[in-house]
């Protein structure tokens, strides 16, 4: 099989609890599950297109954007990463239609473990994409709030007693303790009630989330790919976890180099 054009993200879903990627690759989408324990070959054609407005550009801006659209498009706005910071009400957002069709929509504050106990905020219509592409093995939805900037206060609230952040190489080497987010849960919910009062936030009642992933074997040393040093990768594919590639030759993050034009053997 051989395949041509610019990528996008993998597409991810849950099925009977085990996480299944798609590679959108021009205008083909490929399997990638199925790639699994096969030797494939990936070629950066030195070409990157902006995934907003076609053109071609010599770097890739936020996750696959040229310059320009990295400066004027909202969902590249570092309020999308400190949704705290959150603009809208200002008159400042930068694309005010989007903002209100993305950031004024039903998001959740959830507790995941990728590398130990992190908490996190998504788009409720996002899970569990969101968790997969952070590589948890489970993950339990706590509260849900009716806006980002609401969802962004309570993850700054829980950020004094919980981690934010996934250490990714502990996560691809998956030496990741079985953990109790519910007894976590329990314990950080009990020190903000009048955060969760103030922004109108429902506690979710809900099981853990436990997620498998596509893997043969895992790494246990982190060596990491870049088509910019080196335009041809190729190797047996041992597993799929986050958005990285797992190689018997190192671990490549395809979602960082968004709108590369790639050619992909199998």
């Amino acid at each position: 099989m051989q395949l041509a054009g610019p990528i996008g993200m993998m597409k991810t879903s849950l099925a009977d609890g085990e996480a299944k990627y798609s590679l959108p690759i021009g205008s083909d989408t490929v399997d990638m599950n199925a790639l699994v324990g096969r030797h494939i070959e990936l070629s950066f054609q030195q070409e990157i297109t902006c995934s907003n407005c076609g053109k071609k550009t010599n770097k890739s801006f936020s996750q696959g954007y040229c310059f320009p659209c990295a400066r004027s498009l909202a969902r590249c706005d570092m309020c999308i990463m400190k949704p705290e910071t959150c603009h809208h009400h200002l008159g400042t957002c930068r694309e005010p239609e989007w903002g209100l069709a993305n950031c004024f929509s039903p998001h959740i504050v959830y507790l995941a473990n990728s590398s130990g106990i992190k908490v996190g905020i998504t788009r409720k219509t996002n899970t569990p994409g969101r968790w997969i592409d952070q590589g948890a093995v489970s993950a339990l939805p706590i509260l849900e709030v009716k806006t980002r900037l609401d969802s962004g206060k309570i993850e700054m609230a829980l950020k004094s007693y919980v981690a934010d952040k996934t250490n990714w190489r502990t996560m691809l080497k998956n030496e990741v303790e079985d953990l109790d987010l519910v007894s976590k849960k329990n314990a950080l919910l009990a020190e903000i009630p009048g955060l969760i009062n103030e922004v109108q936030a429902t506690a979710i009642e809900s099981e853990k989330i436990d997620i498998s992933y596509p893997v043969l074997k895992y790494p246990t040393k982190i060596i990491s790919l870049n088509f910019d040093k080196t335009p041809v990768i190729s190797g047996i594919l041992q597993g799929i976890k986050g958005q990285y590639l797992l190689l018997d030759g190192g671990v490549l993050n395809l979602r960082k180099f968004s709108s590369y034009h790639l050619v992909l053997n199998s």
